[in-house]
């Protein structure tokens, strides 16, 4: 059992490094203790010399063996528990020379008498078990390793590489799961029928554990979860808990509804079967509904949702998986359909495996054992994924052996039977086998994510964060704790035994997910190794025989809450509570060496002074509050000395109490809400704490420091500006020089903010009334953070125009940022900004998006992700005022070059991420040649315009489109055209047809075709154009020639443009198939052309199209004012003549080549020889 020797190893390696520790201190301890203190170390020392050995040999043990290192487990987190609270019993002891500290001496060690004698005893006692233990290793032959202890091939994978190489930033993509085609292919069909049908309809997924009944659910659920007003999707498990669940489905439609204010909720946790029924009745009623329900295992469990949901004549969906055909059967009685999952087949089962091989280009040929790998796995995804992990792994850290030697090996550890034995045994099996193979390190770090429950996503840095507390991870090799930390949970992730679900902007893993079957398995070999335990989970465990270390309370109902009371919790170290905490408040003096506290979510602790009661817990370290419902911190909290994480995201605590400031081993303090932005105040307190590497979600009011001094000197002058004022300056320019005031130095935050010199992220959520004098420290402390430590700095600053004003005027840019955000009134970007060549990720306000921003972005040579955001608090006018605004600064952007905002070709050397947020996406223009590595564009907005040259991005993959509930119509009409756009795009680009023969366009635009625009040397192998207007039934053809299709119900001068366009491009198609080639001034094509404004804002550049043969034009009925326009063709110039009342000469400015000439002759006097000569610079 390779599972206690990583535990006792891991528990005695963190240990010794505690001992030495406490041996240096100068602590003043009876005769005695020091020397006992120095043989236990000796003695843990030997012991961890065996473990080591017992790991490199990989050997299964027998019961004397596993009982010892049980013992040496137990007595090692004694030990540690009895170090850990010395120093608090003791506290420091005065030091220097003197008669004032001679007497401090003397009264400290009078006081301390008895507790260093307790001290005494204790490590006495520890040190005769510690002696009890070593001897009962040679007493009953625990060190011969002969016989079960042999040697085995399996544990030479337990040594992972000394290096784990960071991957590469990437994005994570939603692709469809191996060997389901058929299966997607069947429920496809079945959602096409459903969706024509008003009834509501079931479909159960059912199959055996791990062959992938979630991973298809969740592709179906994602493919057709848009087309659903809303949808929401739960885990019932084997623990099935049905307020739980309707709990979960409550929040999620509540997410999604316009008013998303958390008072509608307010007392949810304790909400009944019947209030919680009756609010989903409220939410879904006239709705077309979609849910997911994943791992029922019960018809009871079953048909108790079923009731609970609401009955539906829209058409609404629920899908169920299961893994009992019972259970599917209940399902199908209800309109139901059932789909059967099977194992893969041998070819679905290798093609799978090499695709988690050659995921590094490991193995790019087939490896001629991998059958009988497969055969082992029984074609069960998660068995074949987590083997070829392993394999991955091993040919990382043996590049020396081949792949066949490492699948000759995993073959023979493994049982032939398996794959004729599917069971949850036999899967256990594999990845226990997989689990051996894991270093203890990462042993220890696998095991704790027992702590969280089936189904939850785990966020990277909340998982990296409580690592650290724990003492698992440390610095090594030069790397920081949070390095060795991310490379550890990037080699986990690179075995498949957690799966990343979720990629942050700058392409790291922000969430990952352990499969269920993975996580039965290491909560149940925790339970047994005593390293969590688990309280109201998905599986039951035993109850605990030995003393309590790390408790995970998942649910506290009456029964768990009495197995807590029972427990024995003075050794517990780490404690994580899912819901709700009041229940536990009896057991809070118990736990009296606690260093990990999570009560993330809990919505009770603002009663009966719960926080007041940690405040007593002295060794804590990390305090996890986000999401509970507090709104002030204990003026106590100082007490606790050994905290280093502060989490108290997403509550209402806006201020912290003065003996914050005591907290000087505090490394870590997230604050604020980030999607409201409101945000924890800027205090003194804050600024003394040297330690800080992360200081988020705060807010800086320049104000604040000025009450009290008002108060005190009544002729002080004011030097405040209105808001209003405020959000003049912030689109004009910087505010207006004040009446500078002193105040006392005591008094202003911002003066010691850059003593903060180990900062490596600032997050500043909201800037207020700042004065002059404000802007001056302020930038003063980023210039001088970002020279030390800063790697990360956003601010927003959505009121003062500090961001317009004084730091696009620094003279010291941030230039070593890894990570660069801007919000709020920002008109244009820094000066400076293409100086920060170490930067990846980019967040800038929407009001900076220009034509010329994107040119400058493109010379980053880092940058990964760029993001385009607005957003604007839920503050009534104020809030309405500030995005009309923002609105009108996007709109004059967007004229400045034309009425679209051009990305052009070349740049964005790296950018793989291209994000707009905001309540409006202004036109936007991808020319050829852009953003060449571009996978994925979000788009997420109220109200959109058009987005052109979707297929110029070589490299996209991937396109999200996000719409407001609260938008109009025609906008969610156009997310479905852009949907459609970007598919056909990527069935192009699969498609085995010769790239670029083939263009159509259909029913882009509502109400009408976009303006279409094609540059010299696009698309130079096109043959077909086709064209789609969303008004009109008239259709038409062509085939080398263009056919006359006129419908006799389109208007005159549709048909009259239809003529003209079909002409022009049958004289461009003489041209071109001329037999003598064209030269410059001759074979010149001159034709009027009326460009209907509306219908058509223009189709330019036809004539670039040289192998141009086909035009497909169709058009419906309506008319609009015209706009005319003469096109000179010959083959190296282009001359347009506009005539127009209006100044849309924007529709022809893709078609500037180099060498055109323009002409605008207009009766708008608005546009003026300035806007000429604009036109000229338009970028080609």
């Amino acid at each position: 059992m390779d599972l206690i020797v990583g535990a006792s190893s891991e528990a005695v390696k963190s240990l010794t490094g505690k001992l030495g520790s406490l041996l240096a201190q100068e602590y003043t301890l009876i005769a005695g203790v020091r020397d006992d203190i120095q043989y236990i170390n000796d003695e843990l020392a030997s012991m961890q010399a065996f473990l080591n050995k017992l790991t490199r040999r990989g050997a299964d043990h027998d019961e004397q063996r596993q009982d010892w290192m049980k013992q040496v487990r137990e007595v090692a987190y004694d030990i540690e528990d009895c170090v850990d609270d010395v120093g608090h019993r003791l506290g420091a002891e005065p030091r220097g020379s003197g008669t004032l500290v001679s007497l401090q001496r003397a009264w400290y060690l009078l006081t301390t008498l008895y507790q260093r004698r307790c001290i005494a005893v204790e490590i006495s006692n520890l040190k005769l078990r510690a002696q009890h233990v070593s001897e009962r290793r040679t007493r009953y032959g625990v060190e011969n390793l002969q016989g079960n202890g042999a040697s085995s091939s399996s544990g030479l994978g337990a040594t992972a590489p000394k290096d784990r190489l960071a991957p590469l930033p990437r994005l994570i993509g939603t692709m469809e799961p191996v060997g389901m085609d058929s299966a997607i292919n069947e429920l496809k069909e079945w959602f096409s029928q459903e969706k024509q049908s008003s009834q509501q309809r079931y479909l159960s997924i059912v199959g055996f554990g791990g062959l992938g009944k979630t991973t298809l659910a969740m592709a179906l659920y994602r493919k057709f979860g848009d087309e659903f007003d809303c949808r929401a999707f739960v885990l019932a498990s084997q623990k099935f808990h049905l307020p739980t669940v309707l709990r979960s489905l409550v929040k999620q439609f509540h997410e999604k509804q316009a008013d998303t204010s958390q008072d509608a909720l307010h007392g949810i946790e304790g909400w009944g079967d019947e209030t919680l029924k009756k609010k989903l009745l409220e939410q879904l009623t006239c709705k077309r509904y979609h849910i997911l329900i994943d791992d029922i295992w019960s018809v009871s469990a079953w048909e108790n949702i079923r009731d609970s949901l609401p009955k539906s004549d829209k058409g609404s969906c629920v899908v169920v998986t299961t893994r009992f055909n019972s259970v599917a059967e209940a399902c199908r009685r209800q309109q139901g359909h059932v789909h059967k999952l099977k194992q893969l087949d041998l070819e679905s089962s290798y093609n799978l495996f090499l695709q988690i091989i050659s995921a590094n280009d490991l193995c790019p040929i087939r490896p001629i054992n991998a059958g009988i790998i497969m055969k082992t796995c029984g074609g069960l995804p998660l068995a074949i994924v987590v083997v070829a992990g392993l394999i991955a792994s091993k040919l990382k850290s043996k590049i020396d052996l081949t792949l066949d030697h490492h699948l000759v090996e995993v073959q023979e550890a493994l049982s032939a039977e398996l794959g004729n034995n599917l069971t949850t045994e036999g899967v256990a099996q594999i990845i226990n086998h997989c689990y051996k193979n894991l270093p203890p390190d990462l042993k220890t770090c696998l095991l704790y994510l027992s702590t969280f429950p089936k189904g939850r996503s785990i966020s990277r840095k909340h998982l990296i964060r409580r690592w650290i507390a724990e003492g698992f991870i440390t610095e090594e090799h030069g790397k920081t704790a949070e390095e060795v930390a991310e490379d550890s949970l990037n080699e986990l992730i690179g075995r498949n035994l957690i799966r990343p679900i979720n990629n942050s902007s700058n392409g790291k893993v922000k969430s990952c997910q352990i499969h269920d079957m993975v996580l039965q398995y290491i909560v149940s070999k925790s339970s047994d190794e005593n390293f969590i335990t688990v309280i109201g989970g998905h599986w039951q465990t035993p109850f605990p025989s030995y003393k309590v270390r790390r408790l995970s309370v998942h649910r506290s109902d009456r029964q768990e809450t009495e197995m807590v009371e029972r427990m024995k919790l003075s050794h517990v170290r780490s404690l994580t509570v899912l819901e709700t905490f009041s229940a536990l408040h009896s057991t809070m003096p118990k736990f009296q060496i606690l260093q990990v506290l999570d009560l993330d979510g809990c919505k009770d602790l603002s009663h009966n002074h719960q926080l007041k009661k940690i405040c007593n817990m002295y060794q804590l370290k990390y305090l996890g509050l986000r999401r509970t419902d507090i709104d002030k911190i204990p003026k106590k909290i100082g007490r606790l000395e050994y905290l280093e994480v502060l989490d108290i995201r997403e509550t209402n605590v806006r201020k912290l109490p003065t003996s914050f400031a005591k907290l000087q081993r505090m490394t870590h303090l997230l604050a604020g809400n980030k999607t409201n932005r409101t945000a924890l105040t800027l205090t003194e307190e804050i600024t003394k704490i040297a330690a800080l590497q992360t200081l988020s979600g705060i807010e800086i009011n320049g104000s604040s420091t000025l009450e009290e001094d008002r108060e005190q000197s009544p002729d002080m002058v004011s030097t405040d500006t209105s808001t209003e004022d405020k959000d003049n300056t912030a689109l004009h320019g910087p505010h207006k020089e004040a009446r500078k005031v002193d105040l006392p130095k005591q008094l202003r935050p911002l003066e010691a903010l850059e003593k903060l010199t180990n900062l490596k992220k600032l997050a500043i959520y909201r800037l207020v009334k700042l004065q002059a004098k404000d802007d001056e420290l302020l930038l003063s402390a980023i210039e001088h953070l970002s020279s030390c430590s800063l790697k990360f700095l956003a601010i927003d600053d959505s009121f003062t125009g500090f961001l317009a004003s004084s730091l696009s005027s620094s003279q010291a840019p941030p230039e070593h940022l890894y990570t660069f955000e801007l919000s709020g009134k920002l008109s244009k970007v820094p000066g400076w900004i293409d100086r920060l060549h170490n930067l990846e990720k980019l967040t800038l306000s929407l009001t900076s998006l220009k034509t010329h921003t994107l040119a400058v972005l493109g010379s980053l040579p880092e940058l990964f992700s760029l993001t385009f955001s607005l957003h604007a608090e839920n503050n009534g006018s104020k809030a309405l005022n500030t995005v009309s605004n923002a609105l009108k600064i996007v709109r004059k952007n967007t004229l400045e070059s034309g009425g679209k905002i051009f990305v052009l070709d070349g740049g964005f050397e790296k950018l793989k991420l291209l994000r707009f947020m905001g309540p409006v996406l202004p036109p936007l223009d991808f020319l050829q040649g852009a953003m060449p590595k571009l996978q994925r564009l979000e788009l997420r907005f109220r109200i959109v315009e058009c987005v052109y040259g979707l297929e110029n991005l070589e490299s996209l993959q991937q396109v999200f489109l996000t719409i407001s509930s609260q938008a109009p119509e025609d906008a969610k009409g156009k997310v479905s055209q852009i949907k459609g756009l970007a598919r056909m795009i990527r069935e192009a680009k699969n498609s085995p047809t010769p790239k670029g023969k083939c263009l159509s366009f259909k029913h882009f635009s509502a109400p009408a075709q976009p303006s279409l625009s094609f540059l010299e040397g696009e698309m130079p192998e096109l043959q077909r154009l086709g064209l789609s207007f969303k008004r009109g039934t008239s259709a038409c053809t062509a085939w080398k020639t263009l056919q006359d299709c006129n419908s006799s119900q389109a208007p005159e001068d549709a048909k009259a443009k239809i003529s003209q366009i079909k002409e022009l491009a049958s004289m461009i198609q003489k041209a071109n198939n001329s037999p003598s080639p064209c030269v410059k001034g001759q074979c010149q094509i001159s034709k009027e052309l009326s460009y209907n404004s509306k219908i058509l804002e223009g189709v330019n550049g036809v004539e670039n199209r040289k192998s141009l043969q086909q035009v497909h034009i169709r058009v419906k009925q309506q008319t609009y004012e015209s706009t005319m326009v003469k096109v000179s063709y010959n083959r190296s110039s282009v001359t347009v003549h506009i005539r127009t009342h209006k100044p849309q000469w924007w529709l022809i400015s893709t078609m500037i080549a180099e060498g055109e000439t323009i002409l605008v002759t207009t009766a708008d006097s608005r546009l003026s020889c300035t806007d000429r000569a604009n036109i000229n610079q338009l970028p080609i």
